[in-house]
Parts: C-alpha cells; structure tokens; sequence
C-alpha cells in the first residue's frame, strides 16, 4: 500500500471513498497501482468480499481500473476532480508540447469582435421562459448539414453543449449502466472515460484510415453492444475519415441490428479536408453531433445534434430539467461565425494550415522510416514497439508528445502528435527524433 496514504473504512462505502478522497487529494496519482483485494482486505480487517466490492464501485464511477495482470489502477483521468498534485500537468518548461490536441490558436477566428457584430453584446435580458433553442440556429444549422450531403432532412435538431456533453446525453437518454458500447480502438480518450464514468461497458472496434473495421464492428454487435460511437473524419488519434465505400459497409452491417444506437461525431466540422460519409440514420436511434469548439475555439462550448424524434425528444427534455438550455449569447455567436464570408475564409485557410503541417510531418517520418497515420484533423498516430521509451526519449530530445495508452482498449502502443501549431523546417528534426526513440541505435529502418 502507497505510504503516502493508507485507506480506511469498514465498509464497502467507507472504503471506496477513503480511495477516492486519496484520488482527490492527488495521494494516489494517475496510474497508481492499488493493494490486491486480500492484502487490502488483510490491512483493514475486513472481509474480501467487501473490498471486492468497494472496488466494484469505483470502477463503475470511473475512478479505478482494473488490468488483467497489472492489477487494479487509478485510471488516467478518473472521473473525479482532482487536486493540481494529482491531476496531468503541462508539459515542463522548456519542451515543445506536444501533446494538447488542441488547435493553434492564432488560427482561430476572434471571439471578441464577433460578439458585437452578432449582436450579441447588445441584445436584451432573457428570462426563462425566452431563453430557449434559437429557431434561427436550427434552420441554418438544417441548411448547413444538408447542403454539405449530412441526411438530417426533416430530423429533429438540439442545441447542445459540445461533442462530449451530446455523447453523453445520447448515451443516457438509452442505455443503463452495465450496456456495452462499441468504440473506436484507439479512440477518443474523452469518450472512452466517460464511459467508464456511466458504467458502461467498452467493445474495442480497430480502426484503419477508412473508418471503423466492419469486421471488428460485427464482433462487437455480435458481443452486444447497445450503441456504436463513429467519428465522422478527423478521427482522434489518428486522423481516420469513413470513407464513403466504408460507410456503405457499416450502414449494411448495422441495419441487421435496429435496436442499436449509431451516435456520428464531426467534431473538426469546417476543419476537414474530407467530405462527411455518414451511416445513419440507419437503425431506429441515431444522432448526428457538429461541434464548433474546434473550427472557431475550444471555449465555444456548442454543438448541434440532430437525430430522430425520440433521441431529440429525450436528450431536449433532460436538458429542460437541467441545465434548461444552451446560452443565446453563444447561439447567436455560432450563427453569426457561420454566416460571416471572412470566417468561413479564415476556417478554410487554418484548414489548410494544418493539412501542410500534417503531410509535411508525415513525409519526414517516412523518410526516417517511420510508419505514421493521419489523413485529416490536428494529430498524427506513430505505433512504436514501447511508448514509454518513446516518450522518454523524445523528451530528452526537447519535445512533450500524448502517450496512447490513454487511447487505447485493446490496440498496439503508439503515441500521438498535435501537429495544429508546428513551423516550417521542424518536421524534419522532430521526424529524427521520432526515428531515435523508436528504433535501437544501430539498427536498419525497415520501410527503406
């Protein structure tokens, strides 16, 4: 047991919220390991079953882990708050980060002049009754989707806050704790924590750069997943689009399957390079997310999900008797960045800011030897035979990049690679350093 902290309690409540308390405090830090249910069982004089199952509860909060021979874990982003000791901390002074997976910031369209040209600064107080889903967002919202081949047609749409808070409202207006859901594999680290979060069981579905394998797909139908999660294009980590020849492939598969929920995510929207190929609406749930958050601004916390009448229905009337609605102010912000011709000139040129960065990377690594992935979006997937090498190595060669371990079920080490704020000239001394911390001194580069 760590000596920084000991657990107590005599109860299974008592126990897991002595853990927890330990994760909020920052005394058990991300990926520690935890005592065995006996040894712990033996410190605290209790039973095995009652650890068991202090321990059951917190990973079905999303606060621990458990794998295989590595034993029980606190998860890499518990769903807890945590204190700055414990929680991930930016990279040290000194590296070039990254790591983010955030977009570059001087790309993004300014928020500040946009308010008063929307409207936004002078329009009049809302009450509660007033402040509801702008009919005005949703129509161009409507137009927007179907213009670019998106088949809302007639769909229900909702107002939401971000890509993430529509995941989970999908998830909870159909499933109970204990479904499965099938993912991508690597996948968004968000999506996979937040399922852990709900309780929700995680089906492992590989990706190659078309999307979702149909064959690992059918596997987790087959297994009994509930609901399917399927990035649209610009797929985190690694930059896969669903092609329109996979989709195809996917709609085929999933129309055996009516009672599973297909959620689509564009989150990067305006910033592919890549038309949308979705696959629904194909069962009888479906949810097509568009978030703002990376074309215009991580702090621009709003998204458009359209689906069918139950799903909007369900996800509309949570909200009602939660959080009510989305502010205006951020709606009418949104209406006016996608109605505004310099915006849209702005978005395409970071859109192709980021296309010459990631091929550029690309190129370099495949100079050094170096399989790499990322077709469209912000980052670049690199497998490597040992992460934690890879990650030590490029460190001490001045640069901070994501582990994939915390994208990753049950797929191959890698790790990613935010390429939004790279300068001309660096791809080619990051692609050395890259070759360096993925092969042994000395030895050949297999793709030469």
């Amino acid at each position: 047991m760590a000596e920084q902290y000991q657990v107590s309690g005599e109860s299974a409540a008592e126990i897991s919220a002595s853990i927890e308390s330990g994760v909020v405090r920052g005394d058990w830090i991300a990926g520690a390991a935890l005592p065995s249910v006996r040894v712990l069982a033996g410190a605290l004089h209790v039973s095995p079953a009652t650890v068991a199952k202090a321990y059951q509860e917190l990973r079905q909060r999303g606060v621990i882990e458990t794998e295989g021979r590595r034993g029980t874990r606190v998860r890499a982003r518990p769903a807890v708050a945590v204190s700055r000791a414990g929680s991930l901390v930016p990279a040290p002074p000194g590296l070039r980060d990254l790591s983010t997976g955030e977009p570059d910031l001087r790309l993004l369209p300014s928020l500040a002049p946009a308010l008063t040209a929307a409207g936004a600064a002078d329009d009049p107080p809302r009450g509660y009754v007033s402040a509801v889903t702008m009919p005005e967002l949703v129509d161009a919202a409507r137009v927007r989707l179907t213009a670019e081949g998106i088949p809302v047609g007639d769909a229900d749409l909702v107002v939401t806050s971000g890509a993430l808070d529509s995941i989970e409202r999908v998830l909870v207006a159909h499933l109970r704790s204990g479904d499965a859901v099938a993912v991508e594999d690597p996948g968004w680290a968000g999506v996979i924590d937040l399922l852990a979060a709900l309780g929700l069981r995680v089906l492992p579905v590989a990706v190659d750069r078309h999307g979702p394998d149909p064959g690992a797909m059918e596997n987790a139908l087959r297994a009994g997943a509930r609901a399917v999660i399927v990035t649209v294009r610009a797929q985190n980590p690694t930059g896969a689009t669903v092609s329109a020849e996979r989709a195809g492939q996917l709609r085929t598969l999933l129309s055996a399957h009516p009672g599973v929920v297909v959620i689509e995510d564009d989150h990067a929207a305006e910033l592919a390079e890549r038309e949308a190929h979705c696959i629904g609406p194909v069962t009888g749930s479906w949810a097509f997310i568009r978030s703002a958050s990376k074309p215009f601004g991580p702090d621009l916390r709003i998204a458009v999900l359209a689906g069918d009448e139950t799903t909007v229905a369900r996800v509309a009337g949570r909200m009602r008797i939660g959080m009510g609605w989305v502010s205006t102010v951020l709606q009418r912000l949104l209406l006016w960045l996608w109605q505004d011709p310099e915006v849209t000139g702005q978005v395409a040129g970071a859109a192709r800011a980021y296309g010459e960065r990631r091929r550029e990377l690309r190129a370099a690594l495949w100079a050094e030897g170096v399989e790499a992935h990322g077709d469209t979006g912000i980052n670049v997937w690199i497998p490597v035979p040992d992460e934690t090498r890879a990650i030590t190595v490029l460190r001490d060669r001045g640069y901070a990049v994501a582990p994939g371990a915390i994208f990753r079920i049950d797929s191959p080490p890698g790790i990613r690679v935010t390429i939004s704020t790279l300068e001309g000239g660096e791809a080619a001394d990051l692609a050395g350093a890259v070759a360096a911390a993925i092969h042994p001194a000395g030895a050949a580069h297999p793709m030469r």
